[in-house]
């Protein structure tokens, strides 16, 4: 079955529009990125796909990388004014697109990047650039700098619950246990198989390509150790000193940076607690999550029978679900927290545009008061209520609907 995600329309639109800006496509590895822009590519009738040969290039030459930028922009260039004197009934519509992929190879890409492009505005080219790589990479290494104004980031998030059911026929409990790598789902009936998949073709290179290989890390050990511990402990708090304590190394703020790095690769977030005070909110213990339940599960002990049958394990699991969720369906407008004050706690907070609404997760239903809910609403008068669990708010008619849709 052929599946084409959600962005591909928002990319085909701004691909139908005359060239302003380069468009950066940017997300963790295996989520679709090359995919999704080839099958853009294959309903327009003109444009060219290029994926960089890392093999041919050698490692960390910013001039030979850039050789290969300038000229993949002059051949699209020509082929672009080509398409324009045609006579192709859409070629005054549609214009011209070059794709780079793996763009994060060439050393000092962003600056070659800008060297072309604002080359070919001035000579009134009229073609679309677009680029592919991992978010820290391309938001890390020059968009910020080199690129500043001249850029429209599409971001592609890990997939989603009704992604994977719509794509691959999985049920809402694989979902949770298995999480949402397209790559993996055709494994998860051999579930030692779909495990060192998920280790060695998914959790290595995003490591040790995305991480590692691109940005100074001084202490690669403690970085794993604190991702493997981040998984075991996802969507729990845990202060960064006690995690520098259970490490054996690391200061707290170089573990707090590691964090970043790993979130910025798509693999593990600390959340702040929500706070009306924004230093509160950067000095609070981060509560852990990963970005996809697959992440969780294929370093547990635990397999997909067993974590069923294990009611607390169960529970863990569902509650890093809705995190998942929580975190890939933010748009960049909303914020996603927790809260806790002495033994008052909700396990998530979402703050958008002022609106507030508290999440508490219960995977066997409600049982008892929900007395973290109650005080955190006393608190916030305003903010909506959510019990995700409950016959009201099943689990997975939460994971229906994007994170900003549960404030209004």
């Amino acid at each position: 079955m052929t599946y084409t995600r959600p962005q591909a329309l928002i990319l085909t639109q701004r691909l139908s529009e005359p060239p302003r800006l380069i468009h950066i496509l940017a997300g963790p590895r295996q989520v679709g990125k090359s995919t999704l822009v080839q099958q853009v590519l294959h309903r327009r009738p003109v444009g060219s796909y290029r994926l960089l040969d890392v093999e041919a290039l050698a490692p960390r030459q910013a001039a030979a990388g850039g050789t290969w930028i300038a000229d993949q922009w002059a051949l699209a260039e020509s082929a672009a004014a080509a398409w324009r004197d045609s006579g192709h009934p859409l070629a005054q519509q549609l214009p011209y697109v070059l794709v780079l992929d793996e763009i994060q190879h060439v050393e000092q890409w962003s600056t070659a990047v800008k060297g072309v492009w604002d080359a070919g505005k001035a000579r009134g080219t009229g073609a679309h650039l677009v680029l592919l790589g991992s978010a820290p990479l391309l938001v890390q290494q020059g968009l910020n700098e080199s690129l500043t104004g001249r850029y429209e980031l599409l971001r592609l998030p890990h997939w989603s619950f009704p992604e994977m059911t719509e794509c691959f026929g999985i049920s809402l409990d694989q979902y949770i246990y298995f999480g949402g790598y397209p790559g993996s789902a055709p494994l998860m009936v051999d579930e030692e198989r779909w495990r060192s998949y998920v280790r060695g073709s998914l959790i290595e290179p995003s490591i040790e390509r995305d991480v590692l290989a691109m940005t100074r890390v001084d202490a690669p050990a403690t970085l794993r150790r604190l991702f493997e511990l981040g998984c075991e402990y996802s969507a729990q708090v845990l202060a960064l000193n006690r995690v520098s304590q259970t490490l054996g190394a690391g200061h707290v703020l170089t573990l707090a940076h590691y964090l970043t790095l790993l979130d910025q690769a798509g693999l593990l977030a600390g959340l702040h607690k929500y706070a009306n005070q924004t230093i509160r909110q950067r000095q609070s213990p981060p509560k852990f999550q990963v970005l996809n339940n697959a992440l969780f599960s294929a370093q547990g002990t635990h397999g997909f029978a067993e974590a069923l049958a294990d009611r607390s394990r169960w529970g863990h699991l569902v509650e890093s679900a809705v995190g998942v969720h929580l975190l890939n369906s933010a748009d960049q407008d909303t914020r996603i927290h927790y809260w806790r004050e002495a033994s008052l706690e909700v396990d998530f907070v979402i703050e958008h545009r002022g609106r507030l609404a508290a999440i508490e997760v219960k995977s066997r239903g409600v049982k008892g008061r929900l007395t973290g809910l109650d005080e955190f609403c006393r608190r916030h008068p305003q903010a909506r209520r959510w019990v995700v669990g409950s016959e009201a708010l099943p689990v997975g008619e939460f994971l229906l609907r994007p994170a900003s849709a549960w404030v209004e």
